[in-house]
C-alpha cells in the first residue's frame, strides 16, 4: 500500500517543526529559562510526528475504520498541557512558569500546523511567538513599572 506523503515530505515537515520549535526556543535560552532550544524543537518536533503518524494511520485503515488525524490531534493538545501543568510551579505567593508552559503549549500548536503541511502557519505563529516573548515583555515590563504591585494584588 502506498503512504500519501513520500518521505521527503516528511522529512521536511518533521524538520520544519524541528526548525521553528527551535527558534522559539533559542529566544527561551536568551531569557535564562530552563526549557530551551532542546525542549522547544522536540515538543514542535513531536508534535509533528503524530500529526504525521496520524495522517498515515488514516490513509491505511481509513476504509476500514473510522480513525481520525484530528483525534491524535486533539489528544496532543492534553498531552503538552499535561506537560505544561508540571512545569507551573507556586512558590509562596508567587506562581513560576506559567510563560514556559504556554510556550511549549504553542510549540505543539506550531509542530502540528507542520505536520499537517501548513508550513506558513507554522512559520507565521513561531514569528508571533517571538514577538510575545520578546516584544510583548519589554512592554509588559513597561507597564509594571508604571503600575506597580499593591499588597492587595496578592490577595
Amino acid at each position: 500500500m502506498e503512504i500519501p506523503l513520500t518521505y521527503l515530505d516528511i522529512i521536511l515537515r518533521l524538520g520544519l517543526a524541528l526548525l521553528f520549535g527551535g527558534m522559539v526556543g533559542i529566544e527561551r535560552v536568551i531569557a535564562h529559562k530552563k526549557a530551551g532550544v532542546r525542549t522547544y524543537a522536540l515538543v514542535s518536533m513531536g508534535a509533528a510526528l503524530f500529526i504525521v503518524v496520524s495522517e498515515l494511520i488514516a490513509h491505511v485503515y481509513g476504509a476500514e475504520s473510522a480513525i481520525d488525524p484530528s483525534r491524535i490531534a486533539s489528544q496532543i493538545v492534553v498531552g503538552v498541557g499535561f506537560l505544561g501543568g508540571g512545569l507551573i510551579i507556586l512558590s509562596g505567593n508567587k506562581l513560576r512558569g506559567l510563560t514556559t508552559a504556554a510556550g511549549l503549549w504553542v510549540a505543539a500548536g506550531i509542530g502540528m500546523a507542520t505536520g499537517f503541511g501548513f508550513y506558513m502557519l507554522g512559520f507565521i505563529a513561531s514569528l508571533f511567538t517571538l514577538i510575545t516573548f520578546t516584544l510583548l515583555w519589554r512592554f509588559e515590563q513597561q507597564i509594571k513599572k508604571h503600575f506597580p504591585p499593591t499588597e492587595e494584588d496578592d490577595l
